[in-house]
C-alpha cells in the first residue's frame, strides 16, 4: 500500500507530465513575468535617480523630466505585461482543463454504463467540473511563478551586488527562509485540499439524489427531515472550505513575516552605513543616496516573487488534491483495452456463442455468471428469464462490450468478441432498455440520435413504424416538439416508442431488449409490443424479461439461475416440464 507522501509525489509527476499540452502559454507567461521583473528594476532605478537628483543635487524638474517620462513609460509597460501575463496564464489553464475534461468524458463513455451505473452522478459531475477546475491555478500561476521565483531574484541580485556586496549577501542569506517555511506550512495542504474535494463530491452527490428523489420524499413525508441532512452535509463542506482558507492565510502570514524581517535587516544595514556606524560592504566607497535607495526599493521586490510563489503554493496543494480524485477515474482499466487486433464485422449473418463464461463483481466477491454456455443463431429469437440478480443484465453488458468476462470466451462467427472493433460490432446492434433515455432536443433529434444525417423520409418511416406519429400528430409542433432531459414533456410509453423509432432507423441485424415493456400501462404496452414484433422480423433478437405473457412466440426460452442456464426450450415444453420456468410462470400468474 503506497504511503500518502508517495501517492502525492506520483500525482505531482502526473500533473507535471500534462504541462506539455500548455507549454507554449506557460513559457509566454514566464517571459512576460521576467520582462515585468526587469522593468521593475528599471522603475526602482529611475525613481532612485529622481530622488537623488532632486534632494542631493538640487536639480530642477526640467532637468529630470526625461527620468519622469521613462518612469511613467515603465509603469505603463509593466501594466501591459501584467495584463498579458494574466491572459497567457488563463490560456494555459484553459487548455489543460479543456483537454482533461475531454479525456475524462471519453474515458467515462468508454467505461460505459457498467461503470457509471455503480457511481454517483453527482460525484462524477463534481470530478469533471469542480475538480478539473481546481487544476487551473497550478498551470496558470504556480508553474510560471516557480520559474520566476528563481529568475527575478537572481536578476535583482545582479544589480544589487555591484552597489553593495553586504546588502546583496543579506538578501541572498535570508531568501531561503521563505521557501523553507512555505514548504513547512504547505506540507499538510495536499491532504486538506483532497478532503475538501471529497466533501464537495459527497455534497454534490447528496444534493442530486435529493433533487431526483424529491417526489418520493414528498410522498413518504420525509422532505422536512432531509433539511437537517442537507444542513449537516453543507456544514461539513463549510468546515473543509474554512480549513483550506486557514492554511492559505497561515501560509501568507508566515511568508509576509519573514520577508518583512529580511527587508528590515537590509534597511538597518543601509541606515547604519549612512550614519557611519558601518563602513564595509560597498567596496570601500560610501553608498550614495541613489545607490542605497535603489537597493531599498528593490528589497521588497526581491522577496515579491517568493511571496507570490507562497501565495500560489496552495494552488499546488489544491491541484494535487483534485488530481487524486481525477486519477481514481482514469486509473480504471478500459474494458476494451485488451482486445488486441481489431477485426471488422462485414456480414449480417451472425452466430453468437457463450463458452464457459464467468464474471464476478466487487473484485470477485459477488458472482454474476458461473460457466454460462449458450448460442444465439442468426435470425433466432431467444428470451432469457430468471429471478432478479440471476445475471440477465450482465449478459447484455458483455454483448455490448461494456464488460469483459473473467474467464471463458464469447465468440462471434467463430472469432473472439474481444478481437472485434467495438464500433464495427455495435453498428450491428440495436438496444432498447426498460428506461428510455431521451435528451434535451426535439423528438426528431432524439429519433435520429444514432443517424444524424439520415433523410427526412426515413425518419418519418421509423416514427410511423414505432407508432410515434400516433401521438406526435397531436402535439403543437409534431416531431419538432421539444422534450426535456430524460423525456420530460411526454409520457413513459411515448418515450419508449421514440426509443423504438431509433432502433427502426438503425435497422441493425441484432436486437437486444431489456424489459422493453416494464412500467408501461396496458395501452402503451400493447402498442410497444406490436411495434417490437414488426421490428423483430428477420432479425436476431435477445430479450431479457420478467413478464412471461409476451414471450410465447419466442423460438427458444432460456431460464437463468445462479449465473447459468438451468432450462431451455419452447414455451409449451418448459411449462410441461414442470421445472424452474413452470414455477416462474405460476408465480407471475
Amino acid at each position: 500500500m503506497p504511503t500518502k507522501k508517495a501517492s502525492n509525489k506520483k500525482t505531482l509527476r502526473w500533473l507535471l507530465k500534462r504541462f506539455g499540452r500548455a507549454r507554449g502559454w506557460v513559457l509566454i507567461s514566464v517571459g512576460l513575468g521576467l520582462g515585468s521583473g526587469l522593468l521593475l528594476i528599471a522603475q526602482a532605478r529611475f525613481l532612485s535617480l529622481i530622488v537623488h537628483g532632486a534632494f542631493m543635487e538640487a536639480q530642477t524638474v526640467g532637468r529630470l523630466w526625461h527620468l519622469f517620462f521613462l518612469l511613467v513609460l515603465v509603469v505603463l509597460l509593466r501594466a501591459a505585461l501584467g495584463w498579458a501575463r494574466e491572459v497567457s496564464g488563463f490560456c494555459a489553464g484553459a487548455r489543460i482543463r479543456q483537454d482533461l475534461r475531454m479525456e475524462l468524458l471519453t474515458h467515462i463513455m468508454t467505461l460505459g454504463p457498467a461503470f457509471t451505473g455503480n457511481q454517483s452522478t453527482g460525484a462524477l459531475s463534481s470530478t469533471v467540473m469542480e475538480q478539473v477546475e481546481g487544476l487551473h491555478d497550478f498551470y496558470a500561476f504556480y508553474l510560471p511563478q516557480l520559474a520566476l521565483a528563481a529568475m527575478i531574484p537572481a536578476a535583482i541580485l545582479a544589480f544589487v551586488f555591484p552597489h553593495s556586496w553586504a546588502a546583496g549577501g543579506l538578501l541572498l542569506a535570508t531568501a531561503p527562509l521563505i521557501p523553507i517555511f512555505m514548504v513547512l506550512v504547505g506540507m499538510g495542504a495536499e491532504s486538506v485540499s483532497q478532503r475538501h474535494f471529497q466533501a464537495l463530491a459527497r455534497m454534490s452527490a447528496y444534493f442530486l439524489d435529493v433533487l431526483q428523489g424529491l417526489p418520493t420524499l414528498k410522498l413518504f413525508g420525509r422532505s422536512q427531515g432531509t433539511e437537517k441532512k442537507i444542513a449537516a452535509v453543507s456544514n461539513n463542506y463549510r468546515k473543509r472550505t474554512m480549513g483550506v482558507l486557514r492554511v492559505a492565510f497561515l501560509s501568507s502570514a508566515v511568508l509576509e513575516f519573514f520577508s518583512s524581517i529580511s527587508i528590515a535587516l537590509v534597511a538597518v544595514y543601509l541606515a547604519m552605513s549612512y550614519l557611519g556606524y558601518i563602513s564595509f560592504g560597498a567596496y570601500g566607497q560610501p553608498l550614495s543616496l541613489a545607490g542605497g535607495l535603489f537597493i531599498l526599493l528593490l528589497a521588497p521586490d526581491f522577496f515579491l516573487p517568493l511571496r507570490e510563489l507562497g501565495t500560489h503554493y496552495h494552488a499546488r496543494a489544491e491541484a494535487v488534491g483534485a488530481a487524486e480524485e481525477i486519477l481514481k477515474i482514469l486509473a480504471i482499466s478500459d474494458p476494451e483495452a485488451p482486445s488486441g487486433s481489431k477485426r471488422k464485422l462485414d456480414t449480417d449473418a451472425i452466430l453468437i456463442e457463450f463458452q464457459d463464461v464467468h464474471l464476478a463483481y466487487e473484485g470477485g466477491r459477488r458472482s454474476a455468471l458461473n460457466g454460462l454456455d449458450f448460442e444465439l443463431k442468426s435470425g433466432e429469437q431467444v428470451v432469457v428469464v430468471g429471478e432478479s440478480g440471476a445475471g440477465k443484465t450482465t449478459i447484455l453488458n458483455l454483448l455490448l462490450r461494456f464488460l469483459q468476462p473473467d474467464a471463458g470466451i464469447i465468440r462471434v462467427n467463430g472469432h473472439s468478441l474481444g478481437k472485434l472493433a467495438p464500433d464495427s460490432w455495435r453498428d450491428h446492434i440495436a438496444w432498447i432498455g426498460q428506461k428510455p433515455m431521451l435528451f434535451h432536443g426535439t423528438i426528431r433529434e432524439n429519433i435520429s440520435l444514432g443517424c444524424p444525417h439520415v433523410s427526412e423520409e426515413r425518419i418519418r418511416e421509423a416514427a410511423d413504424s414505432a407508432r410515434v406519429l400516433d401521438f406526435s400528430a397531436h402535439l403543437p409542433d409534431g416531431l419538432e416538439t421539444l422534450v426535456g432531459e430524460q423525456g420530460i414533456g411526454i409520457s413513459r410509453g411515448q418515450a419508449q416508442r421514440v426509443a423504438l423509432a431509433r432502433a427502426f432507423l438503425k435497422d441493425a441485424p441484432i436486437l437486444l431488449l431489456d424489459e422493453p415493456s416494464a412500467g408501461l400501462d396496458v395501452e402503451n404496452e400493447y402498442l410497444v409490443m406490436q411495434a417490437l414484433r414488426k421490428l423483430s422480423r428477420r432479425r436476431t433478437v435477445l430479450t431479457l424479461t420478467h413478464r412471461l405473457a409476451n414471450i410465447k412466440q419466442a423460438d427458444r426460452i432460456m431460464v437463468l439461475a445462479d449465473g447459468r442456464i438451468v432450462e431451455q426450450g419452447s414455451y409449451e415444453d418448459l411449462l410441461a416440464a414442470g421445472g424452474a420456468f413452470y414455477r416462474l410462470a405460476n408465480r407471475k400468474n
